[in-house]
């Protein structure tokens, strides 16, 4: 049986879902005890239970949604013609997120979550 993230991925066409296999890719190589499942009714990556990021296909976008702004903040220098809000970051198939901008995303989160729970 598919967990939520495969069977959301299934649901995309070709060039949505390449896009988001690699975000999930690249997150789970940058933080490998992230699980896939769902958060807030997104298709989500997990990390010690907590979400870690979720993905989103609009019509005219992609998103993911890192659960922090200031996650947002921190790397929205580095995201010069893609759009970002409080707590998304939307893209296209066409013009995907770096990689190197998704592992920071992931790793920032991961130390969000580590600290809330050790506080």
């Amino acid at each position: 049986m598919p967990d939520e993230v495969d069977a959301y991925l299934a649901t995309l066409d070709g060039p949505a879902r390449t896009a988001f296999e690699r975000v999930r890719d690249t997150a789970l190589t940058a933080v490998p005890a992230a699980e896939q499942g769902k958060s807030y009714g997104m298709a989500a990556l997990t990390f010690r239970g907590k979400p870690l990021l979720a993905f989103r296909a609009a019509k005219q976008h992609l998103s993911v949604f890192p659960f922090s702004g200031e996650i947002v903040e921190a790397v929205r220098g580095r995201l010069d013609g893609f759009d970002c809000s409080k707590g998304t970051i939307r893209f296209t198939a066409g013009e995907p997120l770096p990689d190197d901008v998704v592992a920071d995303i992931v790793r920032l989160r991961v130390a969000e979550i580590t600290a809330s729970l050790t506080a």
